[in-house]
C-alpha cells in the first residue's frame, strides 16, 4: 500500500485561505511523492460543527481543483471520514490506555487550576505534582457534588523531542492532558492520534501553529504502541491586519471569494506565490503547481496579506 497524506477539517465554518493553503501542501506532497491523500472531518466538537460546512467544505476544495482517493465522498478501506462516526477506535484507544494505568480521573475545574496558579487571567497552568495532589485533595468532595471528572494522560516524560521534517528538532514540556473530556466529548489529541494510525497515514501535513500539540501526541503514539508518522507544520498565513486568519472571523472564504467571481486559478496561483512555490502573482491550475512544485522552496516564515495581494484576488 502506498504511504498516505490527509488533510482534516473542522466543519465549523467556511474554509479561509489560510485553511486551504496548508491543505494545498498536504496534497502537493502526497501527489508529488505518489501517494494516496485522504480527506477526514474533525467534528467532535458538537456546539460548533454544522453538517451544512461538511458539504461546503468538501465544494471548497473541490473548486480549488483538489481530488482525494478517501473520503466522506469517496469510499474506501480507512472509512467513515467523519470522526464522528469513528467512537469505537477511540474508545478501544481509552481502554488501552487505561489498561496500562496511563490515565487518571481530573476533577479540577479551570478555576481550580488558576486559582492555583494564582493567575486568574493567565494562560492555563501546566498540570503536573500540585495539580496531582489538589486533584487527590479534592476528589472525595467532587465525588459527593455529583461532579463528572475528565480522563487525563499520566505524562511521565515531561521533555519531548519531535522531529519536524520542516521546522527540524524541536523540544517541548508536556505535562498531563485531556483525552476525554468531562461532557463525554473526545478531546483532539487522542481523536487525531488514533485515526491518523487506523488511516495508515504516513505524513502529517498542517499549520506550525499545531507543532506543539504533536509532542503529547508522540507520548500517545507510544502508549498505544502506534507507529509515529513523519510531521510537516507550515508556516502560517497571516490577513491584512497582521492576525492569523480566522474561521470566527469570517477571513477570507473561498466561498466568499467564489461568489464574488473569483476564479479558482486565481486563488491556487495566491496561495502558490505565498508558499514560495512562485515568484510572481499568476493564475495557475492546480496541475500546473503541481509541476512545480519543490518541498525545497517552501517559505520558512509566515507570509503577510497585502493590499497587492487582496487586489489580484479580487477580494477589494
Amino acid at each position: 500500500m502506498l504511504a498516505q497524506g490527509r488533510y482534516a477539517p473542522s466543519p465549523t465554518g467556511y474554509l479561509h485561505l489560510g485553511n486551504v493553503r496548508t491543505a494545498l501542501v498536504a496534497y502537493l506532497k502526497a501527489r508529488a511523492s505518489g501517494s494516496d491523500f485522504i480527506l477526514r472531518i474533525e467534528d467532535l466538537d458538537s456546539a460548533r460543527s454544522r453538517p451544512e460546512f461538511v458539504a461546503a467544505n468538501i465544494a471548497e476544495l473541490r473548486y480549488l481543483g483538489l481530488d482525494w482517493d478517501e473520503g466522506p465522498d469517496v469510499s474506501g478501506p480507512h472509512g467513515p471520514y467523519l470522526q464522528s462516526e469513528r467512537q469505537a477506535h477511540y474508545l478501544e484507544a481509552l481502554e488501552t490506555l487505561r489498561a496500562a494505568g496511563k490515565l487518571f480521573e481530573c476533577y479540577l475545574s479551570r478555576k481550580d487550576l488558576r486559582d492555583l496558579a494564582s493567575a486568574p487571567h493567565a494562560q492555563m497552568p501546566a498540570y503536573g505534582q500540585a495539580e496531582r495532589r489538589l486533584n487527590e485533595k479534592l476528589k472525595a468532595q467532587k465525588q459527593l457534588e455529583r461532579k463528572q471528572p475528565s480522563l487525563r494522560f499520566r505524562v511521565d516524560m515531561p521533555q519531548v523531542a519531535v522531529q519536524d521534517a520542516f521546522k527540524g528538532m524541536q523540544h517541548f514540556q508536556v505535562s498531563d492532558f485531556i483525552v476525554r473530556r468531562a461532557d463525554g466529548e473526545w478531546a483532539y489529541q487522542l481523536a487525531v492520534v488514533v485515526d491518523d494510525a487506523k488511516m495508515n497515514i504516513q505524513e502529517v501535513v498542517r499549520g506550525e501553529d499545531l507543532l506543539e500539540s504533536t509532542a503529547a501526541q508522540v507520548l500517545l503514539y507510544q502508549a498505544l504502541a502506534y507507529p509515529v508518522p513523519a510531521f510537516f507544520h507550515v508556516p502560517l498565513l497571516y490577513d491584512e491586519t497582521g492576525e492569523r486568519m480566522s474561521k470566527r472571523k469570517g477571513s477570507l472564504t473561498i466561498s466568499s471569494l467564489k461568489e464574488k467571481g473569483v476564479s479558482s486559478e486565481r486563488i491556487v496561483g495566491f496561495l502558490a506565490y505565498s508558499l514560495g512555490l512562485i515568484d510572481k502573482l499568476e493564475a495557475l491550475t492546480l496541475d500546473e503547481v503541481l509541476r512545480v512544485f519543490d518541498p525545497q522552496k517552501l517559505r520558512q516564515t509566515s507570509f503577510g496579506v497585502g493590499l497587492e495581494h487582496l487586489k489580484f484576488l479580487g477580494a477589494l
